[in-house]
């Protein structure tokens, strides 16, 4: 029988005046005995919609089957038949609103907690098996991936179990792209992250680090010179957004790419560390996405007394993850709603000092189906920082697409791609960010999943 409780197991997590304080995990994940109780509340609905909600089509009625049974290795061994990174999405997928906001088990009550068993089950599989995947039986073609995050592993994967010769070309020292540089250890263990990278190798992915294409080496150089017949790129977006208002070019301005960098990539957090970051006491954080929780959260875990998250719109058009936003209300973050910056304020030494704010109110959906913010004339009021971290957005770096013959892109600067990643270009694939702008993890992932069937269907006719 299932269990008909109509609520999910709450994930144990650290207290939030302890843990604002380091960057050790936040979330402390299921016990084995929660994890099956959990999983007995799955209903095995017929149609499966889970599924359906899912980017990466992961088997979900059948890995939480296995859950239900104690048998936690078989459970992972269904998760990565379709999933590259099962313990990162079981981390920072948005699952509320993709596969379990299809539960039927949510209609009268709470979803199955399908993320939390994910993680469950990749944390489990880690920590009982040294096993590493076997190498498949070599196919005899090349492929070359460009950029070493979410998209990219996962074509680089799929490929990989196809029996691909797969290399991917990463511009910075470590592998992980985003998952490295940009989601802090607090929300993502790095060493999660590379376990997952290290089981893409023993599938024979060969990853080659401070390769930055565009600049060392071109997409046609990699198709005419190095024998790759396909080349997918999933290069991401980097190129931080800023709002063009005085004082953005003050020393202590930080882009949110720049600040969690440093603190992420170069590890600034750590009190041997080299790399160089603002230990601000009072900072303003710009932005309402996940981005944005990510740098107020470790501005706080770097010392910062108060740390103030100022976005032009209300709450509930907040585009973080609902989990986040709580997260970071429990660990002291202040939240001014419809507040929108028009000056950085110049203190010693050139310096911010503080930031010029106007008051908004919404008026009617735009574009993106959200009411936009308007300025409430004569609103104007000051807030006190001595750090500004702008969490705007990005887009996709231009370096490949100038040096990239024939390759079309959107005036914003993302590549064009079709339904199953194909671009303008013969045999060059594009997934992720770099096609749609700044998005999701486990969107990347069925981008480069898409790809990575394309890019097969294409070899195989050719030859």
């Amino acid at each position: 029988m299932p269990n008909m409780s109509l609520k999910k197991h709450e994930m144990p997590t650290q207290a939030p005046d302890v843990r604002n304080h380091n960057f050790e995990e936040v979330a402390l994940g299921y016990t084995a005995e929660t994890a099956v109780e959990e999983a007995q509340r799955c209903l095995h609905c017929k149609n499966k919609p889970c599924v359906g909600g899912c980017p990466v089509r992961i088997h979900i009625p059948d890995f939480i089957a296995k859950v239900a049974e104690g048998a936690f290795e078989e459970a992972y061994q269904i998760i990565q038949l379709s999933s590259s990174l099962p313990a990162v999405c079981g981390r920072v997928c948005p699952q509320e609103t993709q596969c379990e906001s299809k539960c039927v088990r949510g209609i009268k009550g709470e979803p199955v907690a399908i993320g939390r068993l994910e993680r469950f089950v990749a944390d489990w599989h880690n920590a009982h098996s040294c096993d590493l995947p076997l190498k498949p039986e070599p196919n005899g073609h090349k492929v070359a991936v460009v950029g070493s995050g979410p998209a990219g592993l996962t074509c680089a994967g799929d490929l990989a179990k196809r029996g691909y010769d797969v290399t991917v070309f990463e511009a910075l020292h470590l592998a992980g792209g985003v998952l490295t540089y940009g989601i802090p250890e607090f929300r993502l263990p790095k060493s999660i992250v590379q376990k997952e990278i290290d089981n893409l190798k023993a599938l024979g992915v060969k990853v080659d680090t401070n390769m930055v294409i565009g600049r060392v080496l071109s997409i046609d150089e990699l198709k005419d010179e190095y024998g790759f017949e396909a080349v997918f790129i999933g290069s991401g977006a980097g190129l931080p957004r800023f709002m063009n208002i005085p004082g953005e070019s003050l020393k202590s301005v930080y882009s949110a790419n720049e600040f969690l960098t440093r603190v992420n990539l170069m590890k600034a957090y750590k009190e041997d560390s080299r790399t160089p970051v603002l230990h601000a006491h009072k900072v303003c954080v710009v932005g309402g996405g996940n981005v944005a929780m990510d740098a107020a959260r470790c501005a706080k875990r770097l010392g910062a007394e108060e740390v103030t998250i100022v976005y032009r719109r209300s709450e509930a058009e907040l585009p973080a993850r609902a989990e986040e936003v709580e997260h970071a209300k429990e660990e002291g973050i202040i939240f001014r709603f419809l507040t929108n910056p028009t000056r950085i304020l110049e203190g010693e030494n050139g310096m911010a000092k503080g930031m010029t704010c106007i008051r908004m109110e919404l008026g009617e959906p735009d574009a993106s189906g959200r009411r936009r913010p308007v300025a409430i004339e004569g609103s104007e009021f000051d807030i006190e920082c001595d750090c500004v971290i702008m969490a705007l957005g990005t887009s996709p770096n231009p370096l490949i697409k100038n040096t990239t013959k024939g390759l079309e892109t959107q005036k914003w600067g993302g590549i064009i791609a079709d339904e199953h990643g194909l671009t303008s270009r013969e045999g060059v694939y594009a997934g992720g960010d770099a096609v749609t702008g700044a998005a999701t993890v486990i969107l990347a992932m069925g981008a480069g999943k898409t790809a990575a069937e394309a890019i097969d269907a294409y070899i195989q006719k050719k030859n």
